[in-house]
C-alpha cells in the first residue's frame, strides 16, 4: 500500500510539476510577449518624438525666413533712397562720402541676413526673378536679354524678397 500511495504522490507531483512547468511557460510568453509589445512602443514613440524635432526645427526655420523676409521688404525702400542719394550730384563730397558710408552699413547689415541682390542686367530675363515694365528692340542685345534695372531685387536663399524692375530687349 505503500508503494500505492508512493506511485499515487509521485503522479501527482509530476501532474503538479507538469502544471506548474505549462503555467511557468505561459507566464514567460506573456512576459516576453509585454516585452516586445513595450519595446515596440518604445521604438513607435522614439520615431515620433525624431519626427516631431525635426518638424519643429523646419518650421522655426521657416517662421525666421519669413519674419526675416517680411522685415527686410519693408526697409528695401531705404536703400533704394540710399543708393539714389549717394548717386545724386553735388559739390558737397563730405555729404556725398557719408550718404555712401551709411549705404555700405546699410548693405553689410543685408548681407548679415543672408540678403542677395539679385543680377539683372545682361543676365536672361527669369520671370522667377524678374519683372519686366517695358521691352525694346536692340538688336545689338540677345533674345530676353536685360539691359537695364529701374529697381533692384533682393533675396534670401531661394526666396525672393523684391523682383528686379527691369527692361527686356527683344
Amino acid at each position: 500500500m505503500e508503494k500505492e500511495e508512493k506511485k499515487v504522490n509521485e503522479e501527482e507531483n509530476k501532474k503538479v510539476n507538469t502544471e506548474n512547468e505549462v503555467k511557468q511557460e505561459v507566464v514567460e510568453e506573456n512576459t516576453q510577449s509585454e516585452i516586445d509589445e513595450l519595446n515596440d512602443r518604445y521604438k513607435r514613440l522614439f520615431a515620433e518624438f525624431e519626427n516631431y524635432k525635426k518638424r519643429s526645427q523646419k518650421e522655426r526655420e521657416n517662421l525666421y525666413g519669413m519674419i526675416t523676409g517680411d522685415v527686410v521688404s519693408k526697409i528695401l525702400p531705404i536703400m533704394d533712397n540710399l543708393e539714389n542719394a549717394a548717386n545724386a550730384k553735388t559739390e558737397d563730397t563730405a555729404y556725398q562720402e557719408g550718404v555712401k558710408l551709411v549705404m555700405r552699413q546699410f548693405s553689410d547689415a543685408l548681407k548679415s541676413f543672408n540678403v542677395e541682390e539679385i543680377s539683372s542686367v545682361g543676365q536672361k530675363f527669369d520671370p522667377e526673378l524678374h519683372e519686366a515694365v517695358s521691352h525694346i528692340e536692340d538688336e545689338t542685345k540677345g533674345e530676353q536679354e536685360i539691359v537695364e534695372e529701374y529697381r533692384k531685387g533682393y533675396k534670401i536663399g531661394n526666396k525672393v524678397i523684391r523682383h528686379s524692375m527691369v527692361i527686356v530687349a527683344n
